[in-house]
Formats: structure tokens, sequence, C-alpha cells
């Protein structure tokens, strides 16, 4: 789905909420569409183009840790990345598929397989920056090398105690296969006016998880990602030429392959948007001041004078902000609760009761319910991945 464009007011029939009947849950439709909590950015982003005819806001983007999907006991210090992956000349075969439509729009698809040597130095390179582990080594022998025929078979426990005890290592990550998808497609682009040649590739790197003491893997992780490449030419065959190789396709590929699996094995970084209500009172202008000396408790302490003392909307405004100020500071249970003092407060203000229908609500005609709604529900999602966060990042307490 193309992400639309903030600056333009969207159609009124775009936006569409569903509450349940405890008010708890609110999933936004975009053009008929369903759009997950990861497209929560360009959400807030049509949110405060809705708000800002009415009131000043000022956006801002926040950083944080999010957990990996496997956790590593502290106790697993030195992990070795190792080649488990089919090696035989009919592993990187590759099928392809043709077509044309009847605009003379080429379409290419084409499955093949990475380069396992490529996508496990990255891999390796990749553990070692996040700098989770203290030794990342690589182990460059491709494991099956020696195969005569395509197989697929997970390392053995004797395999697994001859490789740690050879690398020095606690444990293995071992790449077990990596394959791709590719669409190339050469188009006339009137916006450009120009012929646009496009190629996406998917890529699908599959890697194991092996402690010494356990037969067969820990766990096996299959992730995936896109990436895309594009050409311009002043006519089909032009465009079509300079298309990227097939040869650095693969090469390309391989390295982006490498460092996908690392979202899921390491906790990462977050950047999300966030918006703050501003302007309007003495106390909002002094506590903007305060942000930019980036003194969070003096300006949460001029929303809170507002909170005190105001009723609607700037209430609601002051709570929203309290929230924020609270959540900058990593402060996230009491972010949660000024949030949904907010949200309750958004809900009355926006009349949400009265516009209720069997089909929802439109996000225009209740922008401050939309806006500390999703809040609440990024700030819920924050919260409940605290404990596992807390856990994985505990070999740094020592």
């Amino acid at each position: 789905m193309n992400k639309p464009n903030i600056n333009q007011p969207p159609h009124k029939k775009d936006l569409l909420f569903i509450l349940d009947n405890t008010k708890k849950y609110v999933l936004l439709l975009i053009r008929n569409k369903k759009v997950t909590m990861n497209k929560f950015s360009f959400i807030l982003g049509l949110l405060g183009w809705l708000l800002t005819s009415c009131q000043s806001i000022e956006p801002l983007s926040i950083d944080y840790l999010t957990p990996a999907e496997v956790s590593f006991p502290k106790e697993l210090k030195r992990v070795a990345v190792v080649n488990n992956m089919p090696t035989p000349d009919n592993a990187n075969k590759k099928a392809e598929v043709a077509t044309e439509n009847e605009y003379g729009v080429t379409f290419k698809t084409q499955h093949f397989a990475g380069l396992p040597a490529v996508t496990a130095e990255v891999l390796a390179e990749e553990l070692a920056k996040g700098n989770y582990f203290e030794q990342v080594v690589i182990c460059d022998s491709a494991l099956r090398a020696q195969d005569k025929t395509l197989r697929k078979e997970a390392l053995t426990r004797q395999e697994i105690q001859d490789l740690t005890e050879g690398l020095g290592v606690d444990f293995l990550i071992a790449l077990e296969n990596v394959r791709f998808t590719s669409t190339r497609k050469v188009e006339f682009s009137p916006y450009y006016q120009a012929f646009l040649g496009v190629t996406d590739l998917k890529a699908y790197p599959t890697v194991s998880i092996y402690l010494p003491q356990r037969n067969g893997p820990v766990t096996t992780l299959q992730s995936n990602d896109s990436i895309f490449w594009e050409t311009f030419g002043s006519n089909l065959d032009q465009a079509a030429s300079r298309l990227i190789s097939q040869k650095e396709l693969i090469a390309q590929a391989s390295e982006f392959a490498g460092s996908i699996p690392v979202k899921q094995l390491l906790p990462s970084w977050k950047t999300a948007r966030r918006y703050l209500f501003a302007g309007g009172s003495a106390p909002m202008r002094d506590a903007v001041i305060y942000i930019r000396e980036n003194n969070w408790p003096e300006a949460i302490k001029q929303w809170q004078t507002l909170y005190e003392q105001k009723k609607g909307k700037k209430k609601m405004q002051a709570a929203h902000n309290i929230a924020i100020g609270y959540e900058m500071q990593d402060k996230i249970s009491e972010a949660l609760e000024w949030a949904k003092k907010a949200q309750k407060l958004a809900f009355q203000l926006d009349k949400v009761e009265e516009k209720k229908t069997r089909q929802g609500v439109d996000a225009s005609d209740a922008p401050h319910y939309a806006l500390t709604s999703f809040y609440v529900a990024e700030l819920e999602k924050r919260n409940s991945e605290l404990l596992l966060l807390n856990m994985q990042m505990e070999r740094f307490k020592e």
C-alpha cells in the first residue's frame, strides 16, 4: 500500500475507527485496508494533520530498545557463526518466469539461492557490531562442502561439540538456508516522464541456534525482508539494460540477507514518532522551552499545573503531554497511566459514544481520541515488553 501524503487532507471515509465493547482496542482502516500498528508513525501524521487546524502540535522522535525474539542466558558470552547451507551446484539453479501484459510492461520473476559464505560473514559482522556478546567468531568452512547430493540436515551433537570446542565458543548460530525471490519490471512512469525499471527482491534467510549439550537446534528462525533497485531510461530497452545484473543482484542480496536475522537475535533500537500539544497558554510555551533544554521534569510541572486548573480539551492535552514527558524519561508505567487519563478525557471531548455506528467512528470526527488511543496502544506494547527486555539486558549489569 502506498504511503499517503500527509500534506494533503485524507478523504473522510478513508479513516475509520472500529471500537470493541471495552473501548480498549482500536483498529484503523485506511481505504478499506487494515493497517497494523507498525504503520503507527504515518497514521499519527494523518491524525496530526487533523488537529493542526485548531491546535499547534510539536512532533518529536523517541528512540528506545525493543526486545529480541530470542533470549540468551547471560552465561552465553561467546558465539560462532557457521555455514550449514547446502552447497552442491543444483542448490543455486534458479527458476525463471517472464510475462508481458497488454500494455507492453514486462515482468520477470526469479527464485534463486544466495551466497552462504557472504551471508554468514555479514551476519557475524552485524552481531559483533551489536556489542551484545563478548566474542563473535566465524567459521570459514562450509560444513556441507563435501556433500555430493543436496541435503538439508541439522548439525549433529558431535558436530556441535567439535565446533564449539574447536572455536572456543559457548554456542553456535548456523546459517541453514538463504533464498531469494526477485521481480523485475519495466514500465513508463508518467510522474518521471521516463521508463522506470524496478527490481524488487525478497530475502528469506534461515538460521538455527545450537547448544553443545543439546541434540539438534534449540530454535530455528525463518525471517524475511525486502529491498529494491531502480533505474531510468528514455525507452523501454534502455531502462531494461540498466537493471542490476544477476551477478550483482545475488551479491548484494546475499549481504542484505545477513543483516535480517539480527533483528530477531539481538535487542534493537526503534525510532517512533510522538506529538506534543504546544501553545495556547503560558505554561504550554514555558514547557516547550524546558523541552529544548531536555528538562522533562520541569516541563511536566508546567503541564500538571494546566491539568489541575483546566477542563475539557486543555486538560486532555496536558495529560497527553505529561505521558510523553514520562516516556522520554523511560518511566513507562507512569506514562501509560497518564496516557489513559488523556484517552478517557478525549473520549468525552470527542463525544465518541454519540458518534458510534455499527461501522465504527470516523477518525476525522474523533481526532483527539484517535491520537490518544494509538498512543495508549503503543505504551501498552512497550510496557508488556519491559520484563523481557530487562531480562535480555541483564548481562550488562555485572
